[in-house]
């Protein structure tokens, strides 16, 4: 059942099995604001198990570029294109998320994204890996990311 996410009345809605299920919803919302302002898009999730192709595609990116296994379970899932970008994005019950942001261009701009939620302790396989910036957001508290550049082919 496809979900789609409103960044005005942030709902737990499909992220109730979370540990830090509101801060979580909240960083689902903040991303959903970013892609309606920026690109008129409408962000929706499905839960992972209907969305088994987006998950696939997160896991071989992070396996493939960085030998990283994501020890949480995923709880939803989106893929979706806007101005020449595909966007892909698993939340997990941890409170992480990931996205995998791939330029459908050639020399195009290709990263994985991984963000926090506020409360959240830093995931062990990536701790020693990434150091994570802190950015203060109005519906997710406090959030931290970090990146690394894509350099294969997906």
């Amino acid at each position: 059942m496809t979900y789609v996410v409103d960044f005005q009345n942030v709902s737990t809605v499909g992220l109730e099995s979370s540990p830090v299920a509101e801060a979580l919803a909240g960083l689902r919302a903040n991303e959903a604001r970013y892609y309606k302002n920026k690109y008129d898009h409408v962000f929706t999730v499905e839960p992972a198990s209907e969305a088994a192709d987006a998950v696939d595609l997160v896991h071989r990116v992070l396996a493939e570029e960085r030998d990283i296994v994501i020890e949480s379970r995923p709880l939803e899932a989106t893929s979706f294109e806007v101005d020449g970008l595909r966007m892909t994005y698993v939340f997990y019950e941890s409170g992480l998320s990931i996205n995998v942001m791939y330029g459908l261009e050639a020399g195009s701009k290709r990263a994985v994204g991984f963000k926090l939620s506020d409360g959240m302790d830093v995931p062990e396989e990536l701790a020693s890996r990434f150091k994570f910036a802190r950015q203060k957001s109005k519906l997710a508290g406090m959030i931290r990311g970090s990146y690394f550049v894509i350099k294969g082919e997906y």
